[in-house]
Order: structure tokens, then sequence, then C-alpha cells
């Protein structure tokens, strides 16, 4: 699990670095699919790890709104402010809390029942998925993607 959210976090950091390379309005541009635009889907894939992992946590969840960070600085700063949360709750992770229940209340009144494991691997899905549509609309901006190789970013230590 751990080494999951490390590629994610390795690869959300690598396509901050894109961002840098790209003029603001086409960061900030209505796309096609996902929740807007390029900077609005990284600042959705922090909110919603962040606020994930707080519900786990039996904490209240994110409610800021993209509006009030949409720049690359502000969505930056916002991803790091989460990250030492997130981070010890995943290195602290064990195998005892995958069949963990949560009891959540759904939009219809009714209570939802989910594992920790499952809402964890939900949130590792969540991002590869978005990070799916951000390659899509680099090639529309004529630009070349972050990779999503997992393979060779040194995630896995190896036994000689």
């Amino acid at each position: 699990m751990e080494m999951m959210f490390k590629y994610n976090w390795m690869v959300r950091e690598e396509w901050y670095r894109w961002c840098e390379e790209v003029e603001e309005v086409e960061l900030l541009k209505e796309r096609t699919g996902g929740v807007g635009g390029i900077l609005h889907t990284l600042f959705h894939i922090a909110d919603v790890e962040w606020s994930w992992i707080r519900i786990l946590q039996g904490k209240s969840e994110f409610t800021g709104k993209f509006e009030d960070y949409s720049s690359l600085k502000l969505v930056r700063e916002l991803d790091a402010s989460f990250r030492p949360e997130v981070q010890q709750f995943v290195t602290d992770w064990d195998s005892n809390l995958e069949n963990k229940l949560l009891h959540l209340p759904g939009r219809d009144g009714r209570v939802e029942l989910f594992t920790w494991g499952e809402v964890m691997h939900h949130t590792l899905a969540h991002e590869i998925h978005h990070i799916g549509q951000l390659s899509v609309w680099s090639r529309e901006l004529g630009r070349k993607p972050v990779s999503a190789n997992l393979i060779g970013r040194g995630l896995v230590i190896q036994e000689k």
C-alpha cells in the first residue's frame, strides 16, 4: 500500500513541475471530462486523498473550494500542508486495518459500509484515474505527459 502512495506522490510532484512550464490560463482552462481543468484536477486529487484519510481517522473532511486555491503555488502549498498527516497514516498502516469497517452516512440518509482497505485502494485508484486525464490534456496541449510508469522509480528495494 505504502509503495503505491509513494508512487502517486512522486507522479503528482512531477505534474506540479510540468505545470510550471505551462501558462496559467491553460492550467485553469475548463476541459472535457474530470472535475474541470488541469489545476482543478490536481486540487481535487489532494483534497480527496486527505479527506478520505481524515474520514478514516474520524475527523472532518476538507471543505475548501478550488476558487480559493486557484493558482499552482496555492494548490502545491495546500497539498504540502495535507501531506504530513496522510504520510503518517500511510506509514502507520497495518494489514490488520484492511478489514476494519467504516460506517458512512450516504447521500440518501442510509449508512454505507466500507472496509478501510477498500477506501485506501479507492484513494489510490482515484488519483491514477485522474493522472490519465492529465495525460490526455497534456497531449492536447502538444506537450509530453509525465510518465505513469511505476517501474524504474526506485520504489522497491531489490535484493542483491
